[in-house]
């Protein structure tokens, strides 16, 4: 198999009109570069895409204009991960589960391939319209790096899983594409198309109910949730120490 890693091609997609793309080098970040564009620009920054061309993940980051209080704005976020799945199982080997560990990670075939994480102004009160929201992603592109992949069982890497070279600008584009559909559904038919995608793909206990309410916690049930914002505040994905997704 080709390695990803040894890619000679640049990270140039081709993104739908409602975005304008940024590539970095790195070590840059795309979460922290896309709050700091935000941060200055406020709405105007809607739709700047940030990416970090590197070889072993694929950190994307994209500024989201929102139109409703923060308490429920924060759905974005489950909005962002249904278009990373759904990019994901678009180019990925067929039948390959693909599915989330709550909220914020993405497993595929059974082991942790990335996440997301979402980010809005520090001080907006949950009553008041964010003047911007942050979702962001990472995936592992190789663990090359890491030595024998025995040694991190718990990960995956695209190049692992039989994605093609050339994957992470069809990625990119597929989400960009991926996301509109996904705001565009909760705009057409309300928020409960992009809650039955997320769900589609969150293992729950069988024979018990499962809903999204409109704050982006999940009920099961009568009685259990749950919640989305305080997990927010951390990912559960990101090793602190390399500020990439845990191996």
């Amino acid at each position: 198999m080709t390695s990803i890693t040894a890619e000679s091609e640049p990270l140039t997609p081709v993104l739908p009109p409602a975005f304008m793309g940024r590539v970095l080098a790195p070590p840059a970040d795309a979460f922290a570069e896309a709050i700091g564009i935000a941060r200055r620009d406020g709405s105007e920054a809607a739709g700047t895409l940030v990416l970090v061309d590197r070889a072993d993940v694929l950190d994307v980051a994209v500024v989201l204009a929102p139109d409703e209080p923060l308490d429920t704005a924060r759905r974005a976020f489950l909005a962002g991960m249904v278009a990373l799945a759904d990019a994901v199982g678009a180019h990925g080997p067929p039948e390959m589960p693909l599915t989330f560990v709550w909220p914020d990670v993405l497993v595929f075939d059974g082991a942790r391939l990335g996440g997301g994480r979402l980010a809005w102004p520090e001080g907006c009160p949950d009553a008041e319209v964010p003047d911007w929201l942050v979702f962001s992603f990472m995936l592992i592109v190789s663990k090359a790096a890491a030595g024998d992949p025995g040694l991190t069982p718990g990960s995956t890497a695209l190049d692992e899983e039989g994605f093609p070279p050339g994957i992470r600008t069809h990625l990119v584009e597929s989400f960009a594409r991926n996301l509109i559909r996904a705001f565009d559904g909760w705009a057409e038919v309300g928020f409960k198309d992009v809650a039955g995608r997320y769900l589609a793909h969150l293992p729950t206990p069988p024979g018990v109910s499962v809903t999204i309410d409109t704050k982006g916690d999940v009920i099961l049930g009568e009685a259990e949730r749950w919640p989305l914002a305080a997990l927010l505040r951390e990912a559960a994905w990101l090793d602190p120490g390399t500020g990439t997704v845990r191996l």
